[in-house]
């Protein structure tokens, strides 16, 4: 059996091992599901129709706000999802398997792509129940098959991306509560972002910040896929932002992987 083939092959094993250690801590999945699903619940419904008066004058409502914040909402389920892995990480390294995995003869590559691969798969589907809880609410997408495509292989990209920045966050704290601080500011930006509100409605200091921080284009080519509006330029930067953030994640976290374990 060649190299790569062990390597697949200990990376489904690592990736079985954390999708049943998921199934032992319910409370990780309910967080990564029931996080957007309440704040989609409460911008929707306690705050929808002052915001959507906002968004489309005195003829906007409830519905003009579901069709315009579910994207965000979409965005901020990929970031929360990064809380959970930081935290995954973190146990491992810190409760001494990772030691015991560095011993044994695996592919090293396969340790963290367990978590990477198993975490990818939770987040899309908290993703895909956002989106069908969205529509059920009434959300109105004017999307095609291909934009449909588009959307999924956007999203995979940007979830792949989060979650190699938070397999680096997670290694390297030095405990399992640090590691569940650090990757709070990836739940903030969406809001700081075009997620929930225009950016012109902002003020000068912020509306600034706001158009020029990585998730902002993101949901901007997001909306745009799934409602129609205006992509612009904001597609490309989605992309380029991805992959800045997904290959300085990788490269972070292998170098933290590979250092010296002794002290």
């Amino acid at each position: 059996m060649s190299t790569a083939s062990y390597a697949i092959q200990d990376s489904a094993t690592m990736l079985r091992r954390n999708l049943r250690r998921t199934l032992r801590y319910p409370a990780s999945i309910a967080a990564t599901i029931g996080i957007p699903v309440i704040f989609l619940l409460l911008f929707v419904f306690v705050l929808g129709d002052t915001l959507g008066a906002g968004l489309s004058g005195v003829t906007g409502g409830r519905d003009d706000y579901l069709d315009y914040v579910t994207p965000g909402i979409i965005v901020l389920a990929a970031a929360g999802a990064a809380q959970g892995v930081a935290i995954s990480v973190a146990m491992d390294m810190t409760e001494g398997i990772v030691a015991r995995f560095r011993t044994m003869a695996i592919a090293r590559v396969s340790v963290l792509t367990g978590h990477v691969v198993g975490s990818l798969i939770q987040t899309m589907i908290a993703m895909a129940i956002v989106v069908g809880l969205a529509l059920a609410l009434g959300f109105g997408p004017t999307a095609g098959p291909l934009e449909w495509l588009g959307v999924i292989g956007l999203m995979t990209m940007v979830t792949f991306a989060l979650i190699w920045l938070a397999v680096a966050l997670g290694m390297v704290t030095k405990s399992v509560e640090a590691a569940s601080n650090l990757p709070m500011p990836l739940l903030l930006l969406p809001f700081l972002g075009s997620g929930f509100v225009p950016t012109d409605s902002m003020p000068s200091g912020m509306r600034w910040f706001a158009e020029y921080q990585p998730f902002t284009p993101i949901m901007e080519t997001l909306r745009g896929l799934l409602m129609g509006t205006a992509i612009g330029s904001s597609g490309v930067l989605a992309v380029a932002w991805s992959i800045a953030i997904g290959l300085a994640g990788y490269l972070w976290a292998k170098r933290l992987f590979n250092r010296d374990p002794t002290p």
